[in-house]
C-alpha cells in the first residue's frame, strides 16, 4: 500500500496537465468578466478571482512560508481570504446564500451559493498542496461557465455539475482522509510545532486559517506562562488519559498514536503534550486545528449544503469506499488509542438568523441521513472499536471572554487538576444513596419550571451493582459527576432552563417536555414566531430525529467550577463539557455506553458493576441496530441556582434528598457546600 505521501504526490502529477490547461482557462474567463455587470458574470468573475487567488497561494506556501514574509504581509493576506466573511461584508456575498437568492432566486441561488461556499473551502486544500482536489474545482467551474455566459437560468444544469463535483471523489480520497486521522506517518502539525520558533507569532499563519485576536493574544501568553505550570497541566491531561485505560481496564499497550486536537496559538501546550505522550510510547497526530470562525452565521447557513446530492447513490457510494479504505488501513486503525480535544469557551454569543434561502434535508433524506451514520458507525465500530479506545477533553478560556481571560485562564488550569480520587471518594456517598432510588425527582425554583421523574434501572444484586457511573477527571476534565443511564419507561416530566448554550448555540427558555423517556414536545423563546422556535429545536437539538430519549441523567459536582462562574459572570458561555459539573445535567440521544454496552464497568471506588449501561432505545441493538442509536448526546444543565431539589424515591416511597435549595443533603458531601457558602458569604 502506498503510503500517504507517495499517494498524494501521484495524484497530483496525475493532474497536473489539466489543472495547469484549466488554470489558463480561468484567466481566460477572469478578462472577459472583469468589468461586466450581468449577474451571471459577475458571478463567475468573483469565483474566477478566488480561484486564480489560492492557485498562486499554493505556489506561495512553503514550509517555511511564515519566515519567508512579514507580519504585516501575512496578516494582509490571512484578511483578504477571510475578509468577505465579516460581517457588513458577508450582506453581499455569493457565501451567503440571502444575497445569492436575491440575485438568481431560490433554487438557483441556492446551489451558486453551495459551490460558491465549496471554492472558498478550498484555502486549506491550497495549504496542502492538493492539486488533484484543486483540478476537481477548477474543471467544473469551467463547465459551470458555459452555462453563466449564457445566462442559462436551469437550475437542473447547475445542479448536476454541482453532483458531479462530489461523484468525482474517490477511493483514494477516503485514503486520505483516514491516514490524515490515523497514520503515524503523516506528522505535518506535529513535526511544525516541535520544531517552529513558537516565540515569532509569524508561525500562526502557516495553518492556513482564519487568525484574530484570540489566536494571537493566547499565544502571547502563553509565552510568559510558567513552563513548570505548562509541564504539570499536561502532566495531568496525559495522566487522566492513561488513567481512563486502567480504570475501563482497556490495554494501551496495544496503541502506538494519539489524536491532539487543539485551538491555534495552545501550541506551547501542545508541544510539551507531544514530548510527554512520546515518554508513553505514544506518537501524536495533529489534524487540522481549530480556530476563531470568521463568521459562524455562514457556517450555520450552509450545514445543510449536502441536500444537493444527499441520496441512496450518494450514501451507497461512500458506504462502500469507506469499507475499502478501512479495511486497507486496518492496521494503523488498530493501534490509535484515541483523541485528546481541546474546548474553549469565552467567544461572543451566538444566535443564528434563521433564513428561507437556506437548503435543508427534506424528510426522505432525514430518514436516510439517520440509517447513513448508523451504517458508518458500524464501520468505524469494526475497525476502530470504543472498547478499545478512550478520549480525553479538557475546555480553556479564549481571549476574547474579556478583561479578566488571564486570571479565569489560572483557575480553570487549577479546575482541571483538581484532585480525582478525593472528588470521587465524596461522590460515592452521593451514588450510595441514589442506588436506593426507584426514580430520581427533579424540580427547579425562582421561574425555573422543571418538574421531572426519573426512572432508575433494577438492581438485581446492590451488593455488587450500582446504577451509577463515579467519574472522575479521565474522559472529562475537570473531575465532577455521577451519572447513569435512565430507564425510559416511567421517566415523564418538564426539563426547563432559562438560558443555555449548546453546540455554541444559544437557548433561551428552553423547554423539553418527557413521556416514556422521550421528547414529546419542545419549545423556547429566542425568536417571537413559536414556528421558528419549534424549528430551531428541530434542526439543531433533534436532528435528523424527530425525538430523541434521554440517554443521561446525571449529577454535577464541581462547586469550585460554577463559583467560578458566578465570580466572573461567565456561566451563560461556558463549555458544556464544565457547565454539565455543575448541576444535575439530562443528556438527549445516546447513553454514555453507546456501542460499548455488553462489556462490563466498575466504579473506582467500591468496585461495584454498572449495570446501567443500556436502555430500552440501545437494547435494540441486539435486534434492530438500524433503530439503536441517535448518534448525538446533548447534556442540558440544570445550574444551582435554578434547582429546587433532587429527591430519590424508594419502592416503598421513602424520600432520600440528595439536594436541597442548591446545596448537597447527603452526609459525606458537605465539603461540596462550601465554595458556594463561601461565595453566598462574599456577594
Amino acid at each position: 500500500m502506498e503510503k500517504y505521501h507517495e499517494l498524494v504526490s501521484k495524484l497530483n502529477n496525475a493532474a497536473k496537465v489539466k489543472y495547469e490547461k484549466n488554470i489558463s482557462a480561468v484567466k481566460e474567463i477572469w478578462e472577459e468578466t472583469k468589468e461586466q455587470d450581468d449577474k451571471f458574470l459577475k458571478f463567475a468573475f468573483a469565483i474566477a478571482d478566488k480561484i486564480l487567488f489560492l492557485a498562486e497561494l499554493e505556489k506561495t506556501v512553503t514550509p517555511n512560508y511564515y519566515k519567508e514574509n512579514t507580519i504585516e504581509d501575512l496578516q494582509k493576506t490571512n484578511s483578504e481570504l477571510f475578509a468577505e466573511l465579516v460581517e457588513e461584508n458577508y450582506a453581499f456575498s455569493y457565501a451567503n446564500p440571502e444575497f445569492s437568492v436575491d440575485e438568481f432566486g431560490l433554487e438557483l441561488g441556492q446551489i451558486l451559493s453551495a459551490f460558491y461556499s465549496n471554492v472558498r473551502g478550498l484555502i486549506g486544500t491550497a495549504f496542502s498542496h492538493k492539486i488533484y482536489v484543486l483540478e476537481i474545482y477548477v474543471r467544473k467551474f469551467v463547465e459551470l461557465y458555459e452555462l453563466l455566459k449564457n445566462k442559462n437560468s436551469d437550475a437542473d444544469q447547475y445542479k448536476k455539475i454541482y453532483r458531479s463535483i462530489i461523484d468525482a471523489s474517490t477511493i483514494d480520497n477516503t485514503r486520505i482522509n483516514l491516514m490524515e486521522s490515523y497514520s503515524s506517518e503523516l506528522s505535518k502539525y506535529s513535526d511544525f510545532i516541535m520544531t517552529a520558533d513558537l516565540s515569532d507569532l509569524r508561525y500562526l499563519y502557516q495553518f492556513g486559517s482564519n487568525i484574530t485576536e484570540n489566536e494571537i493574544k493566547t499565544a502571547e501568553f502563553l509565552l510568559k506562562y510558567p513552563d513548570e505550570k505548562i509541564k504539570k497541566l499536561a502532566d495531568s491531561m496525559v495522566q487522566a488519559y492513561i488513567r481512563s485505560f486502567t480504570l475501563s481496564k482497556k490495554d494501551l499497550s496495544k496503541k502506538k498514536t494519539v489524536t491532539i486536537m487543539h485551538n491555534i496559538g495552545q501550541e506551547l501546550i501542545v508541544r510539551e503534550l507531544i514530548k510527554q505522550f512520546e515518554e508513553k510510547g505514544l506518537k501524536s497526530i495533529i489534524n487540522n486545528p481549530f480556530t476563531t470562525s470568521a463568521n459562524r452565521q455562514y457556517q450555520y447557513d450552509h450545514r445543510f449544503d449536502n441536500a444537493l446530492f444527499f441520496d441512496e447513490k450518494y450514501i451507497a457510494k461512500t458506504i462502500e469506499t469507506n469499507k475499502l479504505a478501512y479495511e486497507e488501513l486496518k492496521e494503523i486503525i488498530s493501534e490509535h488509542s484515541g483523541p485528546v480535544y481541546f474546548d474553549k469557551f469565552g467567544e461572543s454569543p451566538f444566535a443564528p438568523k434563521q433564513k428561507k434561502s437556506c437548503l435543508k434535508l427534506n424528510d426522505e433524506q432525514q430518514k436516510l441521513n439517520q440509517n447513513f451514520r448508523i451504517e458508518f458507525s458500524q464501520i468505524r465500530e469494526k475497525y476502530s472499536p470504543r472498547k478499545d479506545g478512550s478520549f480525553c477533553i479538557i475546555a480553556f478560556p479564549v481571549p476574547e471572554i474579556g478583561e479578566n481571560f488571564e486570571a479565569i485562564f489560572e483557575e480553570t488550569s487549577e479546575i482541571n487538576m483538581i484532585d480525582s480520587i478525593h472528588y470521587e471518594e465524596i461522590q460515592q456517598y452521593l451514588i450510595d444513596e441514589l442506588d436506593k432510588a426507584d426514580y430520581v425527582h427533579v424540580t427547579g425554583k425562582d421561574g425555573n419550571k422543571t418538574d421531572i421523574k426519573v426512572k432508575m434501572q433494577e438492581l438485581k444484586d446492590p451488593s455488587t451493582q450500582t446504577n451509577f457511573e463515579n467519574c472522575g477527571a479521565t474522559v472529562n476534565i475537570p473531575v465532577g459527576e455521577a451519572f447513569t443511564s435512565p430507564k425510559l419507561t416511567g421517566t415523564n416530566g418538564i426539563l426547563h432552563v432559562k438560558e443555555i448554550y449548546l453546540n455554541d448555540l444559544r437557548y433561551e427558555n428552553l423547554e423539553l417536555e418527557f413521556v416514556d423517556g422521550y421528547v414529546k414536545n419542545y419549545t423556547c423563546t429566542n425568536f417571537a414566531d413559536e414556528d421558528d422556535n419549534r424549528s430551531f429545536i428541530e434542526e439543531n437539538l433533534l436532528f435528523p430525529h424527530k425525538t430523541l430519549p434521554l440517554g443521561e441523567f446525571a449529577i454535577g459536582t464541581n462547586t469550585l467550577a460554577y463559583v467560578m462562574s458566578q465570580k466572573y459572570n461567565i456561566l451563560p458561555i461556558m463549555p458544556i463539557l464544565i457547565v454539565e459539573k455543575m448541576g444535575p445535567h439530562f443528556a438527549i440521544g445516546d447513553t454514555c455506553y453507546s456501542w460499548e454496552e455488553d462489556y462490563p464497568v466498575f466504579n473506582p471506588i467500591d468496585g461495584k458493576e454498572i449495570v446501567a449501561r443500556e436502555n430500552e432505545k440501545s437494547a435494540l441493538r441486539k435486534t434492530d441496530i438500524q433503530n439503536a442509536y441517535t448518534n448525538c448526546h446533548t447534556d442540558i444543565t440544570i445550574p444551582y441556582d435554578e434547582l429546587g431539589a433532587i429527591v430519590a424515591i424508594t419502592k416503598d416511597g421513602k424520600k432520600i434528598e440528595i439536594l436541597h435549595d442548591g446545596r448537597f443533603a447527603v452526609k459525606g458531601t458537605e465539603e461540596l457546600n462550601v465554595p458556594l457558602d463561601e461565595w453566598d458569604n462574599k456577594k
